[in-house]
């Protein structure tokens, strides 16, 4: 059972920050291990827990080197994570519930950071069409749960006609988290609580852009299929008008 990090914890990922070698990290590899691995783990498999029965959502703890998930991969991290989500090719442009342990604390929510262009396409054209299922889930976020709003955003403006929807139309991919850095919560079960809590608050937010992200491989998919069925359709036939035997004088 997790139990909460400690000091131990968070000096080792500073100190792999600035001393970003095996030299630093093979003689503290049993911190790493007692104090890092084991307690992630352990945090993992709970906050996976209520979801383990929902179709297609799977958890992964992340790994300190050669992390296939984050460049560059040959580097010690300074940052571990978990994600729970449901099963995609590339994680990071699918909807994600994330939980990450830095030198400064604990960060944990929602993130979709890198989806396609066109899922965000979808995704204002669905606001345009009715925002209020999507308001009614970021308002209680933000208002109940006290959980912050981000992600990048477009250099250039997306038009937007409707006032209220302009800072969604600007993001090329959105987060909504909270960061915990208090050492009593940090170094006991109440970290596990509140992300617990935090998962279970996002995840119809998850859900809603993971609807998005079905419809649109759904809509690649017959599209790939039209372009396949085109390449195996015999050509049309074309009735030419054969020419006169007769030579004309003109």
């Amino acid at each position: 059972m997790f139990e909460g990090f400690s000091q131990e914890a968070l000096e080792f990922l500073l100190g792999i920050r600035h001393n970003n070698n095996k030299d630093w990290f093979e003689p503290r590899k049993a911190v790493y291990t007692q104090k890092i691995c084991e307690p992630m783990k352990a945090l993992g498999e709970e906050l996976y827990t209520p979801f383990a029965d929902t179709e297609g959502m799977i958890y992964k703890v992340g790994r300190i080197y050669r992390d296939e998930n984050f460049a560059p991969y040959l580097h010690y991290r300074d940052t571990m994570w978990i994600y729970v989500r449901y099963e995609a090719w590339y994680w990071n442009k699918t909807p994600t519930l994330y939980f990450e342990l830095s030198p400064e604390g604990a960060e944990f929510g929602f993130r979709i950071s890198k989806p396609e262009a066109a899922v965000m396409e979808r995704f204002r054209s669905g606001l345009l069409e009715d925002a209020e299922p999507f308001f009614n889930i970021i308002s209680e976020l933000v208002e109940k749960y006290g959980l912050t709003v981000g992600g990048d955003e477009y250099k250039r403006k997306k038009p937007c006609p409707v006032p209220e929807l302009e800072p969604y139309f600007l993001k090329k991919g959105l987060s909504v988290y909270t960061k915990v850095s208090g050492l009593e919560e940090l170094f006991s079960r109440k970290i596990a609580e509140h992300a617990l809590e935090v998962f279970k608050a996002v995840q119809p937010l998850n859900d809603y852009f993971h609807e998005i992200v079905e419809v649109e491989e759904m809509a690649k998919a017959i599209l790939r299929e039209e372009k396949e069925q085109q390449k195996t359709d015999p050509e049309p036939e074309i009735n030419m008008v054969k020419a006169p035997d007769v030579e004309f004088m003109w």
